[in-house]
């Protein structure tokens, strides 16, 4: 299985927006934020999408067109971020129901479901502690 990136294309897209708003420039297009990425402007165009939908990032058409943070960086956290792009827990159960009269079948749900909910429990806590502001400082610290 290959790890998701969509959390992270989502928080280089809004720090790339809100460090280019820092630097005078009120819109981003999503060309220049899919140069950044190294992706294509349409998968961009669709993950801010969601990211407007909340309230994250809100876009412009016509002249003039592109793509604006709607609060600072660091009133952002990662978490809302996380929410907005994956909606639904992190990991899930069969998809079909073990068979019940094997004692692993009829065990391993609730067994799991522990687990994941500690895991899902301490990923949430450290990314509502984490901001934008705080992965923009990290990126300039690296540069």
């Amino acid at each position: 299985m290959s790890a998701n990136s969509r959390l992270t294309v989502a928080a280089h897209a809004l720090t790339w927006i809100g460090l280019y708003q820092r630097r005078g420039h009120e819109v981003a297009t999503s060309e220049q934020i899919a140069t950044s990425v190294n992706t294509n402007p349409v998968v961009i165009r669709r993950l801010l999408a969601e990211l407007r939908k909340a309230g994250l990032a809100e876009s412009r058409r016509g002249a003039g067109a592109g793509w604006t943070l709607t609060r600072d960086l660091a009133s952002i956290s990662l978490l809302e971020v996380y929410e907005a792009i994956e909606p639904g827990p992190l990991f899930g159960l069969h998809p079909s129901t073990p068979d019940p009269e094997c004692v692993v079948g009829h065990g391993i749900g609730p067994a799991l479901t522990a687990v994941y909910d500690e895991i899902e429990a301490a990923l949430r806590t450290q990314l509502a502690m984490t901001t934008l502001e705080d992965v923009l400082q990290g990126v300039l610290k690296a540069a």
